[in-house]
């Protein structure tokens, strides 16, 4: 792999920085992480490539193999990666990012939310994703279109080469690329038949334009970021993919189940014996079951003649479901996932769901780190200070979480009381107007009250 030292010797000549960059890209598509984040991104999308890829084999008397073009090869694959991926991201991530002061969240870009919920997709998906800011908004880059150039000596991220083609390769259509330094941007274009060039020279990240109606829009100054303004996200310490270690279990349940289909397709058949007709060829016995399945009818000598008798073969289902089941709950635990399943009718109460999430909350508190640490990096960016807090997004009893916030409300406060009783209802962003309105019904009861006629009771003993 290419490293920021290796960027570094190459030095300021274009032709050489543009060798480099078409020699980083095809070594990047090459690379085994890359391949394997394509893979991943097949089982995201609910597809299995290692099954499609498998052809079922039989050997002659010769023992050459040949593709078994006879029995069934169903291919189902299922979307369980997918899901738990999803699972992960909008359970941290669904509620948005809350922070302390409310002009962080203008300032990061509308789309900041959304954003980091791609970003939080792409990292459990290909092991890291890559998050720009692009002065007033976020951009994520995908492990399969981003080379990161890392230092040799701290391992940090300083500089990088977003690559994107329309189409395969082998197309031949136009290849852009953009090297993102400390120091600024360039974009090169490599298209058909040509060597790559440059398309727009290296510029700052932040640019000032003035415009004019002699001249028109021009850049008159530019500067750059503190540091490098491309900020890692990790989905671990190791930046593994989700699936590592649990690919082969995956596999083993979309196994499972198209052999389920596969013996439903060959098992559920019905064969006929036929007794005392051994003089009869492979011909002939194929005249039979066409005049068989034309008139659904056959002619026999019955009492020790000519007999054909049918039977029927029923597919294992039993076995294989219960090897299904097994699996599934196998990958649960292995993901770490929340199974709704095990939230039943008789098992609702809110500590009975709080058990359910356990595992996802174990999970959720080692990638929450990882983001935090994201998100605190492109705020050291933007100069803002400020920190990052999450709602996660669970399956509650409302009635009782409701009544436990209530019962505390006179010692938690009332803005706090009503943020909590809003966030379980799911309706957080509302806070200001319900707190508004609180305010104006206190105001107008109080002014009620002072303009009612106060009862004056005299002592007796006056």
């Amino acid at each position: 792999m290419k490293t920021y030292q290796d960027l570094q010797a190459v030095g300021q000549s274009e032709e050489a920085r543009m060798a480099f960059i078409l020699a980083a890209i095809t070594e990047h598509r090459a690379a085994k992480e890359v391949i394997y984040a394509q893979d991943t991104f097949l089982y995201y999308y609910g597809e299995n490539p290692t099954i499609n890829r498998y052809e079922k084999l039989v050997y002659d008397f010769k023992g050459k193999a040949q593709r078994d073009i006879w029995s069934p090869n169903h291919k189902i694959a299922s979307h369980f990666f997918g899901m738990v991926v999803k699972q992960l991201s909008n359970y941290l991530l669904a509620n948005g990012v809350s922070f302390q002061q409310d002009t962080t969240k203008e300032k990061l870009g509308r789309n900041f939310d959304e954003e980091m919920v791609d970003a939080a997709t792409y990292a459990q998906i290909c092991g890291v994703s890559f998050c720009f800011l692009n002065y007033d908004h976020i951009e994520v880059f995908k492990l399969t279109e981003f080379v990161p150039l890392y230092d040799e000596e701290t391992g940090a991220l300083m500089a990088g080469i977003r690559y994107w083609q329309v189409g395969d390769p082998s197309e031949g259509r136009p290849l852009r690329a953009t090297l993102y330094e400390v120091d600024g941007f360039t974009d090169y274009i490599q298209r058909k038949g040509q060597q790559l060039e440059t398309l727009n020279q290296k510029r700052k990240y932040m640019l000032v334009a003035q415009q004019s109606t002699a001249d028109g829009l021009q850049i008159v100054d530019g500067w750059n970021y503190p540091g490098f303004p491309i900020v890692p996200m990790k989905n671990n310490e190791r930046c593994k993919s989700e699936l590592v270690g649990r690919r082969n279990t995956v596999d083993a349940l979309d196994v499972a189940s198209s052999q389920l289909v596969n013996n439903t397709d060959e098992g559920n058949l019905i064969y006929w014996v036929l007794k005392n007709c051994g003089g009869m060829d492979d011909l002939d016995d194929a005249q039979f079951l066409q005049q068989l399945r034309q008139l659904k009818v056959v002619h026999v000598d019955g009492d020790a003649g000519v007999d054909a008798e049918p039977h029927a073969i029923e597919a294992p289902f039993a076995g294989t479901q219960a090897t299904i089941d097994a699996i599934r709950k196998q990958l649960y635990e292995d993901f770490q996932a929340f199974d709704s399943s095990a939230v039943t009718a008789s098992n609702q109460s809110a500590t009975a769901i709080r058990a359910s999430y356990v595992p996802l909350d174990l999970k959720a508190d080692d990638f929450e780190r990882q983001i935090t640490r994201c998100i605190v990096g492109l705020l050291e960016l933007a100069g803002i200070d400020d920190k990052p807090s999450y709602t996660r997004n669970q399956i509650v009893n409302k009635a009782e979480e409701v009544q436990t916030v209530m019962t505390a409300a006179e010692m938690l406060g009332q803005e706090y009381t009503v943020r909590k009783v809003l966030t379980i209802l799911g309706d957080a962003d509302q806070l200001d107007e319900v707190l508004e309105s609180l305010d104006r019904n206190d105001m107008e009861r109080f002014t009620t009250q002072a303009n009612q006629p106060q009862e004056v009771t005299e002592d007796a003993n006056s």
